[in-house]
């Protein structure tokens, strides 16, 4: 490859033979580079004249349509003033001092061009145009000392019509209060220097507003008569962009201005920090788009996949294709799969599987009227979509569109559309097509090969220590706390090989929620060749799943409440996320007379120390606690504990949930737990509290009988009763009742009807109200949509208004869980918030010593708490052969024992 000097520009001439001397001699190359000369007034190396004349073979860093739109004030001006109702984020400052000013009659002349089928859902009026074309002075004016930060975003086109982008995960910042400016990831960026409250959130922020100026300008370009005529489109040119991206006080994206070639600053001076930048974005650029990599086995495998999955059967696909892709969408195509398989430092921008970049493509491109094309471009861009979704099963790189960020965890605080529960019913499609497309493909019926497995398919993809060998048969992964469910799916050696998760029975491929700790699955390889089928091997898979991101700061922490979280908002009117706790009120609730609580459902909230309440990885979440309003539950010593217990009679009656809190009692009474099982009918405890003190436990629904043969309630309860007597019809027998989310106000009436008929209407009842649970989309359990985890917390309401009317004791479970929805330990229906493990693997230590602040009024109170959570977790005796653990379900279980010795005056 030679190079020459043309009109101040650099040009990187001929693949196939040496340049022409003239510019006009355009026959003799593939590949023309022009790179900015950073002089003022500098000549194009390539006139628009000879662009139109380029061969199909040859490419030019130069997209004229879309630099023409993007690159100049005048374009984004008209741009944003185009398209009021797209609330482009771009500054309206590029409208000023513009030699055309816009008024009715210049949009009269742009709307001659476009059909008005094309803009039938904004429903234009004329009146709205007169208003988005005259910007006032103290909108329009954007002064950089608005500014906190200038983040330059360099991002790659690669085709138009449909638009192909991409993103560089380099940026450079310009500080203006420092004047400071340095080349920076973006990850980095986004999680320290801008110290977004959800890093994530904020980087898909940028994308979808770069995203949607760039269709904008696409668009634009195709229908304006103003700038360039018609171009005789290069289909493999490309173009380097500089986006200039302000962020203020609101920390929301704003474009200020659009750069056609690789910008660090405004001045000509190009340091040797820009020089190195420079370079290593070329490469990185010119190794994306110059692979030598083939991409025509992966565009067969998808082809495939897709027409099994019956994509090229619908519709529109018919019509449009009458079964038969044009050339010009296959060449498209590949290109597009050799881009995804040859990334390096770019990420993905457009097409987006976002919900709003694609609602913006659809209404650019209606199918029922696309620039006069049925259906054409719309069908591309869902082409394109396929293709990617495709790519990712294949490669196993379930993230692939979230730039491969390693610590990039969706925080709560960040108010934004619920994606967990709108975006299942769409996860559950793209589960069963591809379940329905492992039927077809994911097995050999290779006669020679033993049956194992080939491969472990997992989503999102993780990575198994050791690498995935047939012959080794335990694996080990790690997740962080945001990841809460994996889908697991294999392909055998053998289509007579059948794998079934957990147990014969099972299904062979599922999704799987995942517990803090280690979750342990494992595959049954089973032979149905012969008439009884045999087991022949077992592979096993402990996936961890990491504790929330927690940071011992305590130089200058806060105190950050929250009784909702942002990702499962139970209540949409209230805020959510942590919230600064004033710190007045924290003195008034450190002090040592605070009264203690009337009841075991009074309001309150989690208080966690932070460095920030806008950045919960700031936070110390080993030192979180429950704090009610203007009160607090006394925590009883070991001694008060076993006096105010002394010759009571204690009676669960629930499920697993109650079960815990049970296990956590005895343990506390006695300092050890000599026994445990999964009881799931009646038992008895006698040796608790050295004797004096008697349990029993009936596990409560069975949902594992027919409900033609379940016993109700009422039978369960009586059951219950008659095994325990003799009971006292007085405070000496509690009565316990509990369930995460079958209990409602009917089962309270039924124990009214019941404790009168038995004579017992004076003993103590305590009610555990519901708590979250089957919120995540998992097999064999059913799951609540986010309306109906909604409803539970009016069922929740009934049921501690019914409780009162009988004067039954409460622990209100469900507020004290749905702020923690995410922490929640292992089992299916994510509703366990205990779990009890033998003691040698129990050995934590949470407590540590807090030096004192310069916040001491905070500093007191969270000491204050530690002590109290040190003496309630140092009770385990280090013989006990079990411990039950979990501080959500401690929290629980203390308010509980609270409310048992009230009455005693021991509280």
């Amino acid at each position: 490859m030679q190079e020459k000097i043309l009109s101040g520009q650099t040009v990187l001439p001929s693949l196939r033979q040496r340049a022409g001397s003239q510019k006009g001699e355009l026959g003799s190359w593939d590949l023309l580079i022009c790179l900015s000369s950073r002089k003022a007034g500098g000549k194009p190396c390539i006139s628009k004249e000879d662009m139109c004349q380029l061969g199909l073979h040859q490419k030019v860093n130069i997209l004229p349509e879309i630099q023409h739109q993007l690159c100049r004030k005048e374009g984004l001006c008209q741009i944003i003033t185009r398209f009021p109702e797209l609330r482009l984020l771009v500054s309206p400052s590029v409208c000023l001092d513009q030699s055309t000013q816009f008024k009715p009659s210049t949009w009269n002349h742009l709307s001659k061009t476009v059909k008005p089928q094309m803009w039938k859902s904004w429903a234009w009026r004329h009146e709205q145009l007169d208003q988005t074309t005259v910007l006032a002075p103290h909108e329009a004016v954007f002064r950089a000392q608005d500014l906190s930060v200038i983040l330059k975003a360099y991002v790659l086109v690669t085709s138009l019509t449909p638009l192909r982008a991409f993103i560089h995960s380099t940026g450079m910042v310009w500080d203006p209060p420092k004047k400071k400016r340095f080349t920076v990831k973006l990850q980095t960026f986004f999680e320290t220097f801008l110290r977004a409250s959800s890093p994530l959130q904020a980087f898909d922020n940028m994308k979808e507003a770069i995203s949607k100026l760039l269709l904008a300008a696409e668009v634009f370009s195709e229908t304006s008569t103003l700038g360039p005529k018609t171009f005789n489109r290069c289909r493999l040119c490309f173009q380097l962009l500089t986006f200039d991206i302000g962020y203020g006080s609101v920390r929301s994206p704003v474009v200020l201005q659009v750069h056609e070639h690789l910008k660090f600053q405004d001045d000509d001076y190009m340091g040797l920090e820009d020089q190195n930048t420079e370079e290593f974005l070329l490469k990185d650029t010119f190794d994306f788009l110059f692979s030598n990599e083939s991409s025509l086995s992966t565009f067969s495998d998808i082809f495939q996949r897709l027409y099994r999955l019956g994509v090229f059967k619908g519709e529109n696909y018919e019509k449009e294709l009458n079964q038969c892709l044009p050339l010009e969408e296959i060449n498209s195509i590949m290109t597009f799969l050799k881009e995804l398989g040859n990334l390096g430092q770019f990420q993905l921008l457009v097409p987006s599987t976002s919900p709003g970049i694609r609602s913006s493509i659809h209404e650019f491109y209606d199918m029922a009227n696309p620039m006069g094309k049925p259906g054409s471009v719309w069908i591309q861009y869902s082409s394109l979509l396929n293709v990617f979704d495709q790519f990712q099963f294949l490669h196993k790189k379930a993230q692939l569109h979230a730039l491969e960020w390693n610590s990039f965890a969706e925080d709560e605080n960040f108010e934004k559309p619920q994606v967990p529960f709108d975006a299942t019913e769409h996860k559950k499609g793209e589960l069963s097509q591809i379940m329905n497309a492992t039927k077809e493909v994911r097995c050999r019926n290779d006669e020679d090969k033993q049956c194992h497995i080939k491969h472990i398919f997992m989503l999102p993809h993780l990575e198994l220590s050791p690498e995935f060998n047939p012959k080794i048969k335990e694996y080990y992964s790690e997740v962080p706390f945001d990841v809460v469910t994996v889908t697991i799916g294999v392909e055998t050696s053998n289509c007579q090989c059948k794998v079934y998760l957990h147990e014969r029975a099972g299904p062979s491929f599922a999704n799987y929620p995942l517990g803090l700790g280690a979750n342990k699955i494992s595959m049954l390889v089973v032979d149905e060749s012969s008439a009884q089928a045999e087991t022949l091997m077992t592979y096993k898979l402990t996936i961890y799943r990491e504790d929330r991101p927690s940071l011992p700061f305590f130089e200058d922490f806060t105190a950050c409440g929250f009784v909702q979280d942002c990702g499962l908002l139970i209540h949409p009117e209230e805020t959510c996320g942590l919230l600064p706790v004033p710190s007045d009120y924290i003195e008034a609730i450190s002090q040592p007379e605070l009264k203690i609580c009337p009841s075991g459902d009074t309001k309150g909230q989690w208080i966690v120390p932070c460095l920030s309440c806008s950045d919960n990885r700031t936070c110390d979440w080993r030192e979180i606690t429950w704090q009610p309003h203007n009160c607090q539950y006394g925590v009883l010593t070991k001694s008060q504990l076993q006096q105010c217990l002394r010759g009571r009679k204690i009676l669960f009656i629930g499920d697993s949930t109650n079960r815990g809190i049970m296990y956590y009692l005895i343990e506390r009474l006695n300092e050890t737990l000599q026994e445990w099982q999964k009881v799931h009918g009646t038992k008895f405890y006698r040796n608790v509290n050295n004797g004096k003190t008697s349990i029993s436990y009936s596990y409560y629904p069975q949902f594992w009988i027919s409900p033609s043969l379940r016993p109700t309630f009422e039978k369960a309860l009586e059951h219950l009763l008659q095994r325990s007597r003799p009971l006292e019809n007085s405070g000496q027998t509690i009565l316990v009742v509990g369930g995460v989310q079958w209990l409602n106000s009917n089962h309270l009436q039924i124990i009214h009807k019941v404790l009168k008929r038995e004579n017992l209407l004076n003993i103590l009842v305590i009610i555990k109200t519901l708590g979250i649970g089957f919120h995540l989309p998992v097999d064999g359990v059913h799951f609540l949509t986010q309306s109906e985890v909604q409803n539970l917390w009016k069922e929740n309401l009934i049921i501690l208004n019914t409780a009162k009317k009988y004067s039954y004791e409460v622990v209100d479970t469900f507020t004290i869980t749905m702020g923690r929805y995410k922490e929640f330990l292992q089992g299916n229906c994510g509703c366990h918030f205990h779990e009890v493990v033998k003691s040698k693997l129990s050995k934590e230590n949470h407590f540590i010593k807090i030096k004192q602040s310069r916040n001491h009024t905070v500093g007191k109170y969270f000491s204050i708490q530690s002590k109290l959570q040190q003496q309630q977790g140092s009770v385990t005796n280090v013989q006990s052969p079990y411990h039950v653990r979990g501080p959500i379900n401690q929290v629980c279980s203390e308010i509980l024992l609270s409310r048992m010795c009230a009455s005693k005056g021991t509280v």
